[in-house]
């Protein structure tokens, strides 16, 4: 079994900033990816960004530029930080892990920008 515990997020103005953390423990295998999805209410989950185990990224069109994912596997630990927040990065976001065709959720944490 693998779990996640995410910590970070808040309330934030607009063009501040946040980071996002993320610990896996468990049964977590050498080559796996990381990422971080995001979700409003009557809205899909919506992918924010990936990075695996080789640190390779990819990023939502929407955050490029202003958001950075990384991870650091001797903690099992991916961070996102984020900056230039904008009140549509308003959302609970979501850490994920997948590993061997299977998925595996955060509790989420709240992230919300004032205008």
């Amino acid at each position: 079994q693998v779990q996640l515990v995410e910590s970070g997020g808040g309330l934030v103005q607009t063009g501040g900033s946040l980071r996002l953390s993320c610990e896996a423990s468990g049964n977590i295998r050498r080559f796996n990816a990381m990422g971080y999805y995001r979700q409003t209410p009557g809205k899909q989950r919506e992918l924010v960004a990936t990075i695996t185990s080789g640190a390779t990224t990819n990023y939502a069109d929407s955050v490029k530029g202003r958001f950075t994912i990384s991870r650091d596997n001797a903690k099992n630990t991916m961070y996102l930080q984020m900056n230039s927040l904008k009140p549509e990065d308003t959302a609970v976001y979501y850490c994920n892990l997948h590993q061997i065709a299977q998925d595996y959720w955060g509790q989420g944490t709240q992230v919300t920008v004032s205008s």
